[in-house]
């Protein structure tokens, strides 16, 4: 199983998110570096994982606060090529989407090829045809199905035949909550998911928390707090990466 760094930007900070209760957002207090500088954060989160994904979600975008498109753009350049940038923005369909993502490449400075994955969060999602749009103009999106307080959040279709072929199981109360992942959650979804490859989110505590979210057969999760806390030492789980 894949474990991939979470980046999560506010107001010019890379954050620590707890529980998906955002006005308490701080900056990050971090093990793996000494600031909150989103570039500082995101480069001491790749070489301590070796991962070749990072998740950034711009909470700025998501919140309607103003995105960061300086920001991500100089994320791109420090990351460089053969990194892939996971990004929830907060899009309500594909055309915002291609604009922020067209305002993140004005900003790059370098020709490095680090690429951008959209994801959409149902959170934010409101024309679902926005994924097979962006599918169609090569960008390969994800689709986050966002919970939190026991309910999914957002009015998508039901069922999942609209579900592109990767899918993330984003349950917000566990975030940065030191609860452990939400099993059940994954486990429902996994049931209506079929051959799509799912991720899931957030309560990764330590090394069993690590082994039984693989078990339930996640392809990857997505992980913060254990990372800046050192409550993972990623040299002693590369086992479980695919």
């Amino acid at each position: 199983m894949q474990v991939i760094p979470v980046l999560d930007l506010l107001d010019g900070h890379a954050v620590r998110a707890v529980r998906g209760e955002r006005s308490g957002y701080r900056p990050i207090r971090s093990s793996l570096c000494t600031t909150s500088a989103p570039v500082d954060v995101a480069t001491a989160l790749i070489q301590a994982t070796g991962s070749r994904t990072l998740y950034i979600a711009d909470l700025g975008a998501i919140l309607e606060r103003g995105d960061h498109a300086p920001v991500l753009a100089a994320i791109c350049d420090a990351l460089g090529d053969g990194v892939s940038i996971w990004l929830d923005a907060g899009y309500t369909g594909f055309m915002p989407m291609q604009a922020l993502f067209e305002r993140i490449a004005s900003f790059r400075r370098s020709s490095s090829r680090s690429r951008v994955v959209p994801v959409f969060g149902t959170e934010s999602l409101l024309d679902p045809n926005a994924l097979e749009e962006a599918l169609a103009a090569n960008h390969d999106p994800i689709l986050s199905l966002d919970y939190h307080a026991g309910r999914a959040l957002g009015s998508t279709p039901s069922g999942s035949d609209w579900w592109p072929s990767r899918v993330i199981v984003m349950t917000l109360d566990q975030v940065g909550a030191c609860a452990g992942p939400d099993l059940t959650t994954f486990a429902a979804v996994k049931a209506l998911a079929g051959s799509r490859e799912l991720i899931g989110a957030g309560g990764i505590r330590h090394r069993d928390d690590l082994v039984v979210a693989e078990h339930s057969g996640a392809a990857a999760w997505l992980v913060a707090s254990a990372l800046h806390d050192a409550a993972l030492l990623f040299g002693q789980h590369r086992s479980s990466e695919g």
